[in-house]
């Protein structure tokens, strides 16, 4: 496998980062070293460039398998601003253009090939394919091919086929969602060989997680979007017709919005995602047709006006969110009508598998929308990963907790009502009348049925519509109260609800939130001089209108406040933004500084304390490599030795045994240091704080390889190392750790002096 120092330079000198994400460097290895590989990177953490630099570095065609033809687009258009060749070939295209890249394809001018599994799987391609050079195969968004998957495609089964074909070639399968169930599925339909499988963290820490009872839900979404000015987002609807409804709305209230559905014409849609992609419309309005494999990184965020299928549903849009690491918001609007409508569409599957299926995954949607529970903890616990943080401090439940109390005489009190109401007459009514007339409510409906003559009506006046309402949907929720779905949402009474109303047992529930409570998300983002950040991002825009690419191929909004808070002036400098590889230097530097310099001739130069976010200690489960580490460490063997022998990087060696002392196992640290190294090391962390370990890296020059730093200040947190070093560790982080990891599952690396300048 090839050495960090030959991976890195690549890595900057195509792609502009000076570290890799957790796992890049491991996966890409292995990818090297000619084994398949199956990785679960979380949206955002990088799995494109797990496969394309393999691709430049290995030479040859890879061919990547990617279900969308807006997400191939997306992807060439930024391989080539950085300098890399690259195409796609799909339905998009004429045919002459067609022809001219299965030319190039023949002259070896491509690295990369982009094209979609219902073309590649034909015997005419697949055919042509065997006449080309190709050196590896990744397959995009592969939880596609699991029917437990959200978006199980029938046309990712033929893949299996691949390995006939191109029995010698590493195959790569990436995806940003899967369960262990899906995972199981897609190893064992695509025949992968032995894999080296690596699986992420679920955990997105820049995303903030809110749920609203759902009360007037165009307002509610009106409410985020004005307090996100000139920020794109995604609002997905349950239907056509309420996507179509929400964008009208938004345009009439001033915000640029397009619907975004599969009842439109194949060319609108793709015209409303451009302009979307190109920061021309500010909002999408769309259902589950949008959004997979969306590469715009600067969504900033994501409102569910309806009620998701799945928490892998959930999961997956919400990841459309803050791709770039800067904070970004998520919000869901609740209404138990949405599950009862889903039901009835689930009701109408022909297969008892697929509603078997559709129904326990709507359960758990639900569940997850009630709950009081940390949003955080709940949606790790069903990946399978266990946050060990007491709070998340990024949902609504952590930031204002919901106190108990408790309901049964309130929810007897509503039980009672439902069976007076339909007693008097004859059949049963909605939540919100059974909620008027307990607040004492004289509607024209309440005195026409009568339902102001029963003993019930004004029996709750100590409590308002709306949290009767609340009180109406955790019934519901805890099975106490059923909808029929075919008489309009009327409540029945359910045998555990009889119970209840009878005297039996007794009920505590959370206080009824507010439709418009909820903390809004934290707007931090990276301190940077904002009236340069927006002259920037206006010249980015030209510059990607020119030349027809998103603004975000031209650079990310993480690049633009890097610049606005360092304003480079030299090659150098901005060499040092994140992003900027030779291709880019060489055609953007000149322009970007000669705005910066213009901008700086009438404004003043700022300075900004550095407020990166926080590295945190992770307390994770040790998988088998850990502990092979820890044998060979305890035994005597030196870092070198145990890299050499055992095929890895010596950064990962030195991350493995910092994951194992964050972990709680006892480091001999001594062999590490020589003498004085430790107070140095303990001076620096103190001087810039435990949770910054990157400041004290830099101070002291890069003489220390990174993983001895978290190694000396996870044996200061627990006292092993003396006093001085503590841990700043971010909330929303956490300590997330995977309960279970099948295969080989590496930590994060933590990179030596000698091959990186600081870590990600």
């Amino acid at each position: 496998m090839p050495g960090s120092g030959p991976l890195l330079t690549a890595l900057k000198q195509h792609f502009g980062f000076g570290s890799f994400r957790p796992l890049q460097e491991e996966i890409i290895g292995a990818s090297l070293a000619g084994r398949d590989v199956f990785a679960l990177l979380p949206t955002g953490g990088g799995k494109s460039l797990c496969y394309q630099l393999p691709a430049l570095v290995r030479g040859g065609l890879t061919v990547v398998v990617s279900p969308l033809i807006s997400l191939m687009k997306d992807q060439v258009d930024g391989l080539e601003a950085s300098g890399i060749s690259a195409t796609f070939l799909n339905s998009s295209i004429e045919a002459g253009e067609a022809q001219q890249r299965t030319r190039d394809l023949d002259s070896g001018r491509y690295s990369l090939l982009y094209v979609a599994p219902e073309r590649l799987m034909l015997p005419a391609f697949l055919a042509y394919l065997k006449r080309l050079p190709v050196s590896a195969v990744a397959i995009d968004e592969a939880h596609c091919i699991s029917e437990w998957g959200h978006d199980f495609r029938p046309e990712y089964r033929q893949l299996v086929q691949l390995r006939q074909h191109f029995p010698e070639i590493p195959v790569m399968a990436l995806t940003a969602t899967a369960t262990e169930r899906v995972r199981e599925d897609v190893l064992q339909h695509l025949q992968l060989r032995e894999p080296a499988t690596y699986l992420g963290s679920f955990n997105r820490p820049n995303l903030t997680y809110r749920v609203l009872p759902k009360s007037g839900p165009y307002q509610q979404v009106l409410d985020l979007v004005r307090r996100r000015p000139s920020e794109s987002g995604i609002v997905y609807c349950q239907s056509r017709r309420s996507s179509e409804y929400v964008a009208e709305r938004l345009n009439e209230d001033g915000i640029k919005a397009r619907p975004y559905h599969a009842g439109l014409e194949a060319d609108e849609r793709r015209r409303h995602q451009d302009l979307f992609r190109r920061d021309d419309v500010q909002v999408i309005c769309a259902t589950i047709a949008f959004g997979m494999g969306i590469d715009k990184p600067n969504i900033r965020f994501i409102a569910h006006y309806d009620l998701p299928k799945s928490l892998e549903n959930y999961y997956q849009e919400t990841g459309r969110a803050g791709r770039d690491g800067l904070p970004s918001e998520c919000l869901l609007l609740y209404g138990p009508g949405d599950a009862v409508k889903y039901s009835r569409f689930i009701d109408e599957k022909p297969d008892a598998k697929e509603r078997e299926i559709a129904r326990q995954q709507l359960a758990e949607m639900e569940g997850f929308a009630a709950s009081s529970e940390c949003r955080r903890r709940a949606l790790l616990r069903y990946f399978g990963e266990e946050f060990c943080a007491e709070n998340c401090g990024a949902c609504d439940n952590c930031l204002s907790p919901r106190q108990m109390f408790d309901a049964t005489e309130a929810a007897r009190k509503l039980l009672a009502a439902v069976f007076r109401i339909k007693e008097k007459s004859g059949f049963s009514l909605g939540l919100t009348h059974v909620a008027d007339v307990l607040a004492g409510a004289n509607t024209e409906k309440v005195r026409r049925l009568g339902h102001h003559e029963l003993k019930a009506h004004g029996g709750g006046k100590e409590r308002s519509r709306s949290e009767w309402v609340a009180i109406g949907r955790e019934l519901l929720r805890l099975r106490y109260l059923m909808q029929d779905a075919n008489r309009y949402n009327v409540l029945e009474l359910t045998p555990e609800g009889r119970r209840l109303m009878a005297g039996q047992g007794s009920l505590e529930l959370p206080l009824p939130q507010s439709p418009s409570a909820g903390p809004a998300a934290s707007k931090q983002v990276l301190p940077c001089d904002e009236g340069l950040f927006e002259r920037l991002r206006r010249l980015r825009k030209t510059l990607a209108d020119q030349r027809n690419v998103a603004a975000y191929v031209i650079f990310s909004d993480v690049a633009l406040r890097q610049m606005a808070r360092e304003y480079p002036a030299n090659e150098a400098e901005f060499g040092r933004i994140s992003g900027v590889g030779r291709s880019k230097l060489s055609e953007f530097g000149t322009i970007f500084m000669r705005e910066i310099a213009a901008y700086l001739a009438s404004n003043p130069r700022q300075t900004f304390t550095d407020d990166a976010p926080t590295v945190p200690v992770r307390k994770m489960r040790l998988g088998n490599t850990h502990r092979e580490t820890l044998r060979r460490f305890g035994e005597g063997q030196r870092i070198e030795e145990i890299a050499a022998e055992r095929g890895l990087a010596a950064s990962t060696i030195w991350g493995h045994l910092a994951d194992a002392a964050e972990a709680g196992e006892e480091i001999d640290a001594g062999r590490l240091l020589a003498q004085g190294e430790r107070e140095q090391i303990i001076a620096a962390i103190d001087a810039k704080g435990g949770g910054n370990l990157r400041g004290a890296f830099e101070a002291l020059e890069e003489r220390h390889p990174y993983g001895l730093l978290r190694i000396v200040r996870a044996l200061c947190d627990r006292g092993a190392e003396g006093e001085g070093a503590t841990a700043a560790t971010n909330p929303a982080e956490g300590c997330a750790s995977a309960s279970s990891r099948p295969g080989r599952t590496e930590a994060s690396p933590a990179k030596s002096p000698a091959s990186a300048p600081s870590p990600a």
